[in-house]
């Protein structure tokens, strides 16, 4: 499955909140959308969920105009919407139904969650009773327990300790490896770099970057080296201005030109005791800095 948002238009009265907005997401892969706060995101998200219609522009499954009456879809909030005072199980049942699950089928898959998530003994609890981790982890089933085509993840490690985060991560490799798309939108650029294959970045509601994470990675000026090394005040002291210390003791060296990789490595070889030494490509976070920042690139044609 390909699921395409496509040259997408949005205006609440004069303001324009999307500029022709574009993107594919795949089936057996994760998406990120990526954007600051008030870039789009959440806007994009609910034309893709039909919450309210585009202006102009299509939402696309395999090149055709997508039918929700046939397409599943499962979405975490990163504002979470369920009721505190309501039992559990009740909520979960009533939200499953909404999405067209029968009784049976409903309370049948819910239970497979809330033991596959550790909270089968919070059944027939007050959500309220729960602390904000395992309330999130709740919230999580609502988006998964109908099995869901497309899979929509806002802010989804929000609130959870490193247990828990780690076992939404392999809720989320499953649901990938059952050829889901998995579409995230968040700011913790670690799990965007983990998780997902593509990416595309809101700035102004326009895509400023869109595509391949390795091959946006790839095209970067690779004219930076990272050196590992235990006398690191010595490779300081003789390469000058051209090398500086990283935050994890690492040294980088800004070369001349990126065709001077193989002479310097081998200079540095040669002549020093080093640990490791790589061409230094930049984060996730590096690229989202530079094109969604305040000093953001132009629109990428």
């Amino acid at each position: 499955m390909i699921l395409e948002l496509k040259d997408i238009e949005k205006s609440f009265g004069p303001k324009k909140v999307l500029t022709g907005v574009s993107f594919k997401a795949e089936s057996g892969k994760a998406f990120g959308l990526l954007g600051r706060n008030g870039a789009g995101k959440t806007t994009s998200i609910r034309i893709l969920m039909d919450v309210f219609p585009a202006d102009s522009g299509a939402v696309l499954m395999d090149g055709a105009p997508i039918d929700y009456n046939k397409v599943k879809l499962g979405y975490l909030p990163e504002e979470r919407g369920l009721y505190p005072k309501k039992i559990i199980i009740d909520q979960l049942v009533y939200f499953a139904e909404l999405k067209g699950m029968r009784y049976r089928d409903a309370v049948r898959s819910i239970d497979y969650w809330l033991d596959r998530l550790g909270m089968t003994e919070y059944r027939n609890k007050k959500l309220d009773t729960l602390s904000k981790g395992n309330q999130q982890k709740i919230q999580l089933i609502t988006a998964l327990a109908h099995d869901p085509h497309i899979v929509i993840l806002d802010e989804p490690f929000s609130g959870l300790d490193p247990v828990n985060a780690m076992l939404l991560k392999d809720v989320v490799k499953e649901q990938i490896a059952k050829g889901k798309i998995v579409l995230f939108s968040s700011h913790q650029m670690n799990y965007i770099e983990e998780f997902c294959d593509s990416i595309a970045i809101l700035h102004n509601g326009k895509v400023v970057l869109n595509g391949d994470l390795r091959d946006i990675k790839r095209n970067y000026t690779r004219d930076r080296l990272v050196v590992r090394t235990e006398n690191p005040k010595l490779l300081l002291k003789d390469l000058g201005e051209s090398c500086t210390e990283g935050e994890n003791g690492d040294l980088i060296i800004k070369l001349a030109a990126d065709t001077e990789k193989k002479s310097m490595m081998r200079h540095i070889i040669e002549s020093y005791e080093i640990d490791e030494i790589k061409v230094l490509e930049p984060s996730l976070n590096d690229i989202f800095v530079e094109y969604a920042g305040d000093s953001a690139k132009e629109v990428q044609a």
